[in-house]
């Protein structure tokens, strides 16, 4: 099919026209006016060559239509030639479990630049201080403890790791030789007699069927955090499909994502956790980061990266 060109078109006319032939043929390429060109401009102001739009327009486009965004191409003055691929149907990593031989085990967040940011700066508020102890909950294969070293480059600390898949455990202290782990379920945590800790990390976990986030979280602080220690604790907030990370919460049966169990339990955890006299920061995108600290804690400058 010929490529469909967009000039001065709203995106109430783009949009249905290039999820159309998206539907029909799998692919789809148009032309538009080039981004760069309209730099400083807002989005649907007008240029010589059409209506501007930002890149990071097509890439929310091509996410919101489950579409690969392909290398775009330059053609005459003024305008390029974009092109989407549908993704192909594919399980959620969820659907193949959390062993070292799942989907999971592919899948390295630390590759997302606000993931990696934002944890960074979640660790750095925290502050656990050189050979603290720190706890890691659901580890998996334990990527995301690299970002300790990024966060603190002059500290090593006493890093456990809990889960309740044995092969991930054994790919998470292949990654970290000097971890201690634990092959437990989370809920059984008072009784393991682990100790206090001055950081501890859930990431995707405390959504995950058959745990109750506010027994969870009034364990932690009552049995496992030391008095200055911090928490972070991660809530998904997208879907991995055909190798693309797409935004949104995915609810059972909804086919576009619904924020609300999300916030929620984000909502839920700030509280409780404010509650019991901790100063609490939300941030993140793809995976929503809530950060907890004493308020006695005086929160660190120079938290970036």
């Amino acid at each position: 099919m010929p490529d469909l060109n967009f000039t001065f078109e709203p995106m109430s006319v783009v949009l249905p026209a290039v999820r159309r032939q998206l539907q029909i043929t799998g692919e789809v390429a148009f032309t538009v006016a080039d981004p760069d060109r309209g730099l400083g401009l807002y989005a649907g102001e007008a240029t010589s060559a059409g209506l501007h739009r930002p890149w990071s327009t097509w890439v929310d486009l091509a996410s919101l239509l489950d579409a690969h965004l392909l290398t775009p191409e330059r053609t005459e003055e003024g305008q390029v030639r974009v092109r989407l691929r549908a993704q192909a149907p594919s399980p959620d990593p969820d659907a193949a479990g959390y062993s070292a031989q799942g989907d999971w085990a592919r899948v390295d967040k630390l590759e997302d630049p606000v993931f990696l940011f934002t944890l960074v700066e979640a660790l750095r508020r925290v502050g656990p201080p050189a050979g603290g102890r720190v706890l890691s909950l659901g580890v998996n294969a334990g990527r995301e403890l690299d970002a300790l070293a990024l966060a603190f480059p002059d500290h090593t600390f006493e890093v456990h790791g809990v889960d309740l898949e044995p092969s991930a455990l054994t790919a998470a202290q292949q990654r970290h030789p000097d971890m201690t782990v634990h092959e437990l379920d989370v809920t059984t945590l008072p009784q393991a007699h682990l100790g206090r800790f001055d950081l501890i990390l859930a990431l995707s976990l405390l959504q995950s069927p058959g745990i109750r986030q506010d027994v969870l979280l009034s364990a932690l602080w009552r049995h496992h955090l030391t008095p200055e220690g911090g928490l972070v604790l991660g809530y998904p907030n997208a879907r991995y499909r055909d190798g693309a990370l797409s935004y949104g919460a995915r609810v059972r049966n909804y086919r576009r994502p619904d924020l609300s169990l999300m916030a929620a339990d984000v909502t839920d955890a700030r509280r409780r956790l404010q509650r019991q006299g901790f100063k609490v920061f939300v941030t993140g995108k793809y995976e929503v980061l809530v950060t907890a600290i004493p308020s006695s804690v005086t929160t660190p400058t120079g938290l970036e990266l």
